[in-house]
């Protein structure tokens, strides 16, 4: 479930590696790439009315969220499925919109960020752990490389624990002790107010991104 160029890169990697992709759910912010097959793709506003479905049609017992802006509630977290979520930040510190997370750790003068595994519970972002995957930003970083750095790193982690899931040998660990906090759209809109600060024309230096943040491209200069 998910959306963009990581879920089908996903979705690429598992085909190719002989697994069993049982349905896509998708938002249909990109269509699907040629080779991949007759895969039953649903194109959709929610998860929720597509529950039941998804608990017939899931063959191992594994959802994973990539990229994904939908909430998953009772219909899907309900029953047997363990539901695997790749998170743009690490936790419990950047929860929210990679939109997001990533200008406020270049604002917050961030000198390490990654991405992270995670069990999905019943919150946003709060699940226990299983992985994290970090990288360093540099001095001279904006928001396009981290942003780049970000997104490989995503893909790393499902390309590297795919496997275990598969087999059931995966162990997730309650978040690590620290400061929460959450990076919604408020903290999107939220960002021009730190026009004072040294690292904002880095954190709002959304490069190639542009095209996919227009509102924020806009609001932000």
């Amino acid at each position: 479930m998910g959306d963009g160029a990581l879920l089908w890169r996903a979705v690429r990697h598992a085909v190719d590696g002989g697994k069993t992709v049982d349905m896509v759910c998708t938002g249909g912010r990109a269509t699907a790439p040629s080779g991949l097959g007759d895969l039953d793709v649903r194109t959709v506003d929610a998860i929720g009315p597509l529950g039941p479905e998804i608990h017939s049609a899931c063959s191992d017992g594994i959802v994973w969220s990539i990229d994904n802006r939908f909430l998953f509630g009772p219909e899907v977290l309900d029953g047997d499925l363990t539901v695997y979520n790749i998170h743009g930040g690490p936790l419990p510190g950047y929860r929210g919109l990679p939109l997001a997370t990533v200008a406020h750790a270049i604002l917050n003068g961030e000198s390490e960020f990654g991405a992270t595994l995670h069990r999905v519970d019943p919150g946003i972002d709060t699940g226990p752990v299983v992985a994290v995957q970090r990288f360093p930003i540099d001095d001279e970083d904006v928001f396009e490389d981290v942003m780049v750095e970000l997104m490989e790193a995503c893909h790393a982690l499902f390309t590297d624990h795919l496997d275990a899931a598969v087999d059931g040998t995966l162990v997730a660990r309650p978040q690590p002790d620290g400061p929460s906090a959450y990076y919604g759209s408020k903290a999107v809109a939220a960002v021009p107010e730190h026009r004072d600060n040294p690292n904002y024309e880095r954190a709002t230096d959304l490069g190639m991104f542009e095209d996919f943040y227009p509102d924020a491209a806009a609001a932000w200069r």
